[in-house]
């Protein structure tokens, strides 16, 4: 068993707390460089964005248009290969839009079977741009799918 590190509160950490810190460190200095090649002067909304990622929660990017807020997000996905979508919320936007659903397919044997197709909502990181403007049915798929 791993000795315990003392730190300056009255807690104390294990040796693989310590190691699973300097990763975690190594991990965003190398996402901060490479996401700083692409978005210019977005700092602290990189560093809040990579809180909100390593925390495992959920971000709200708000500004005016041109802020490079979709080129930053679609970015953090392609750097760390997550899977990346994007969703343009309409007035005429279904819910079925956003989580999926069932298709009737024909398969090789002749018969018909229903095949779920999964909405965009089923990626690693999801762009929801403008959700004010949904249908509330559509707001309400959304937030309960998060």
């Amino acid at each position: 068993m791993s000795q315990p590190v003392a730190t300056t509160s009255s807690e104390r950490l294990s040796e693989n707390d310590v190691q699973a810190i300097d990763q975690l460190r190594e991990v965003y200095a190398r996402l901060r460089k490479e996401l700083g090649r692409v978005i210019v002067g977005q700092q602290d909304t990189i560093e809040r964005l990579a809180i909100c990622l390593f925390a495992r929660g959920h971000g709200l990017l708000m500004g005016v248009p041109g802020l490079a807020k979709t080129l930053l997000v679609s970015k953090l996905a392609e750097t760390m290969s997550l899977k990346f979508s994007r969703i343009q919320f309409t007035p005429d936007l279904m819910p079925m839009d956003i989580t999926g659903t069932d298709i009737l397919q024909d398969t090789a044997g002749g018969k018909r079977d229903f095949q779920f197709v999964h909405g965009p909502i089923f990626a690693n990181i999801v762009l929801a741009d403008e959700i004010n403007r949904a249908p509330p049915k559509t707001q309400a798929a959304m937030l309960e799918a998060m």
